[in-house]
């Protein structure tokens, strides 16, 4: 049987702003590839809009301000949010899985909150629910960690995940200016948002850490689980210390798999500002762009990297989404489902292994090194590197360690600021990539 001889599958749109307004684009313009590798029509059923009066070059006859009751419509197929947020989208999603309505979004705060709630009546409905543009734009990465590596084990995911923040850092190591200016720069060129706080302050790839996490280690993890910093402490002199370590600044996602020496395993999930290698994949990436670094046991090291954000790039992912799930509407099957079999205890971010760069301000004087070492050995921390330098009557101490428990780290470095030698921290940042 032809496309043309079934029934069309009939799509309901939450949301029509920069993503939104591509899906529509692409529907129409690609229509007959998209019902060819579909294997039936794929065609809108309506779009609901908060303000209709203000998309007067939607179809009129499809646009409505009622996302509730479009849901639940007999004749829809699908139900592809792009609004955001928590609520009312979630009440609204729930309704459509109820109702036998398969499922698309890329609402990363939703999944990183309410997934669980959203898988449930997705299994109990029978339907399905994707949401590849949740994470990292047009990059196909969460379909590979659901199918592709499915059935390997993976032991780490780390990336790029927030264009906003990797714009940021990338233009601070390259014109030297301080995060403020910067920031300022990256809203005129339409880079951060007018209220920058989800994406500078660490909360927009935490979500998509959240969702990394579930996926790579078959466990359900929230956002609260994760552990969040963003890089508004990160400064001009933290770009040029990590340049003389041979390494740059990130802001990066990592989700590990830990495995304890009595061989108990648990997943540590954490974003925050990161020195890393200038020869590691993820530092050459920069501007706007995402990328994501998988290892597994059998694949070994994978790299994933692309645009990471804008209409058309997430629209890419959404209509990849809307094409699967209309496939399996038209043969009866289902996409994969929840896989949250492992349910691995989270492990808090004071005992996750880490390592440190901390830059102090000394006293010129003799004993200080001794003194620094002590306090670390005290708290069972190895040092890996010590750097000294005087210059105009003041000295500075570089010290980067090894692996230790991160609270077992901080630690060391609240006992660092009492010391009477010591002037002031400077800075403090962790550490990751083996020294060259």
């Amino acid at each position: 049987m032809s496309p043309s001889d079934r029934r069309a599958i009939k799509v309901a749109l939450l949301g029509c702003g920069t993503v939104g307004s591509e899906v529509v684009r692409l529907l129409t313009e690609q229509a007959d590839e998209l019902a060819a590798r579909a294997g039936a029509a794929v065609e809108l059923a309506g779009i609901a809009v908060r303000r209709p009066d203000k998309h007067p070059e939607l179809p009129q006859e499809l646009v409505t301000d009622d996302a509730a009751a479009l849901v639940v419509r007999e004749d829809v197929d699908v139900v592809v949010e792009l609004v955001g947020g928590i609520e009312p989208v979630r009440g609204w999603l729930l309704a459509a899985l109820s109702a036998g309505k398969a499922v698309v979004t890329a609402n990363k705060a939703l999944l990183a909150e309410h997934s669980a709630d959203l898988f449930e009546a997705a299994d109990a409905a029978g339907v399905d629910l994707y949401f590849e543009a949740a994470v990292a734009g047009a990059i196909p990465l969460l379909r590979p960690l659901r199918e592709s590596l499915a059935g390997d084990r993976i032991t780490r995911v780390m990336g790029i995940v927030n264009g906003t923040t990797n714009y940021i850092l990338s233009a601070m190591d390259t014109t030297g200016a301080g995060y403020a200016e910067t920031l300022d720069e990256a809203g005129r060129l339409g880079y951060a948002e007018a209220d920058p706080t989800a994406d500078v302050d660490g909360y927009d790839a935490a979500s998509k850490a959240a969702i990394l996490a579930s996926l790579a280690f078959h466990t359900r993890v929230t956002a609260k689980d994760v552990h969040r910093e963003g890089i508004a402490d990160v400064t001009a002199a933290d770009l040029v210390a990590a340049r003389v370590l041979g390494r740059t600044v990130k802001l990066l996602a990592i989700c590990e798999r830990v495995t304890a020496d009595d061989g108990a395993e648990s997943v540590s999930a954490r974003v925050h500002p990161v020195m890393i290698p200038r020869s590691h994949q993820l530092a050459g990436v920069s501007g706007a762009f995402n990328a994501v670094y998988v290892e597994a046991d059998a694949a070994g090291e994978l790299m994933f990297y692309g645009q990471g954000a804008g209409g058309a790039p997430t629209a890419s992912a959404v209509l990849g989404d809307l094409v699967a799930v209309a496939r399996n509407r038209v043969v009866g099957g289902r996409g994969p489902r929840e896989s949250a079999h492992a349910a691995l205890p989270m492990r808090p971010m004071g005992q996750t292994p880490t390592r440190y760069h901390v830059s102090l301000d000394v006293a010129d004087r003799a004993g200080v090194l001794a003194q620094v070492a002590q306090a670390f050995a005290g708290h069972g921390v190895s040092i890996a590197a010590v750097r000294q330098r005087d210059a105009n009557d003041t000295a500075s101490l570089v010290v980067v360690t090894h692996l230790a428990p991160d609270a077992a780290l901080q630690s060391t470095v609240d006992e660092i600021a009492k010391l009477d030698v010591v002037r002031q921290v400077v800075s403090v940042m962790r550490v990751e990539g083996e020294d060259q």
